[in-house]
This record gives C-alpha cells, structure tokens and sequence, in this order.
C-alpha cells in the first residue's frame, strides 16, 4: 500500500477534542522538515539543472492535479512579484484554470492530457517540467513527465512515496516520505506542505543562484503595493547610505526597481 494511503496513526478523531487534534496534527507536521531534508540531494540535482538552462531561455513548467497542481501554480505565481522574472515559472494544472477554485472531475485521469495542455507554450529541451503527486500515480502527471523526457525536456518529480510510477519516469525523483496523513488519505495535509517546502527550495535556491537577490534582498521584486515601495526604499537607504527616506523613495520611483536605482545612484 502507498505509504500517503496507510491508516492514520490515531483512532476515532470524532471523539478528539479541539486541542487534542491540532496537537496532534502538529506533531506529524514537526515530521514533515525531516523527511523533505532526506530529498536535498535531489532538489539541488534539479537546482543545478534548471540553474543551468534559465539562462540559455529554458523555462520551468510545474503540472499536478487537485491540491499538487494548485501549490505549483502558487509558487509560479510569485516569482514575478518577488524577483522581477516574468513567463519562466508556469504552473499547470488537470482540469485547467478552473479547477484552481472547483474540482474537474476525472481530470487527473487522462494520461496524455497533461502533454498536450503543454504544447500551448511550445516545450523544448531548455525547459524542465517538475511534476507534483503526492501518491506518485497521477495519470496526467505521469504521462506528461513520459513525453517530455521523451522530448529531451529535463524532468524531475516531487513526491511522497518512493518507488512509484512517477519515480520511474522522471530523471530526478524528489521523495518526501512524511508517513501516514493525521485523516487517512488527505494528502493536502503534510504530503502538500512537503511539497510547498520544496518548491519553496528549488525557486528560491535558483533565483539567488541566478543574481536576483543581494545579499539577503529581493533587489529585482516589483513594487506592488506601499509595503513593498517603503520595503524598497529602506533598501536603497541601506545599499546607499542615504539617510532621507523621501529622496530614497524618489529615487526607487523613478527607476522602479532596488537594482536599478542603486545602480544609478552609485554610477554618479
């Protein structure tokens, strides 16, 4: 049996109390940190890969179904605010953009489907699809990771148990085994925050390998609201030493951008 449908460790959770049950959700999310750090060698194998590929165009394409495809679509979503990189993390889904909200019946059934919703951006060898499957046996998942080995595509997973079908297919298996889920079967629980730790990895791990963070700042991140203009210029005042916040202010405006504006700054 696959280890993400084993039995849950506890018994009769309708006759739980309140406490008793976050208590002990949070001790099976404590395991969660444990069983991703036995993944680092793999997650930093696709690190390297995609590391290498971004910069000659290759892209990063993340594709799951249910609460899988939903966490890659997030974490795609947000490398544009935070680091100023736009159409090079994409996330897919089985069922397309409207299961983000409502389950697609069926979706993550059709095994070529996954394949084929990717040839609306015109996959090639510089691009890496990571797949997202808790159980390792997500048709659309499967299939997708098969043709895009198949096209040369660097292919890695992001799974929670060893030795499933996925694991076979992908060229880089990263395998988060966090045990049975506190609600037998509900991967959303610590199979899905295994899986946002690890996306979390390899995103962050690839963007600062890539210049776009200084020291331990976003330096490229967009300025999309007022806590992100006043964060930008408190980094600018940093960078540069400028001690008027409205000059500093002025100056991140005018450029758009923490880079550019300490770059401008700097050249005078």
């Amino acid at each position: 049996m696959k280890t993400t449908e084993q039995s849950s460790r506890y018994e009769h959770l309708e006759r739980m109390g309140t406490l008793d049950i976050l208590e002990a959700i949070n001790a099976e999310d404590r395991k969660v940190p444990l069983a991703v750090a036995e993944a680092i060698p793999a997650i930093g194998e696709l690190v390297e890969g995609i590391v290498e590929r971004i910069p000659r165009g290759g892209r990063v394409f993340y594709i799951g179904a249910g609460t899988s495809g939903r966490l890659g679509i997030v974490d795609a979503s947000e490398i544009l605010p935070t680091y100023g990189v736009d159409h090079t993390f994409i996330g897919l889904m089985a069922g397309g953009d409207g299961a983000i909200r409502h389950a697609v019946e069926g979706a993550e059934d059709k095994e070529d489907q996954g394949w084929k919703d990717l040839q609306a951006f015109h996959p090639g060898k510089e691009d890496t699809l990571v797949g997202i499957t808790a159980s390792g046996s997500a048709p659309y998942v499967v299939g997708a990771l098969g043709e895009a080995r198949k096209a040369g595509l660097l292919t890695g997973v992001i799974t929670n148990n060893a030795d499933s079908p996925v694991t076979r297919v992908a060229q880089i298996a990263m395998v988060a085994q966090v045990g049975p889920e506190f609600v037998t079967g509900s991967t959303r629980m610590k199979s899905g925050t295994s899986a946002k730790l690890i996306l979390n990895m390899i995103s962050t791990a690839a963007m600062v390998r890539l210049g776009h963070v200084q020291g331990n700042k976003m330096v490229d991140m967009q300025l999309t609201n007022r806590k992100l203009v006043d964060r930008g210029t408190r980094m600018i005042m940093e960078k540069t030493g400028i001690a008027d916040y409205e000059k500093a202010k002025a100056l991140l405006l005018r450029y758009g951008q923490v880079r550019a504006a300490v770059e401008a700054y700097t050249k005078k």
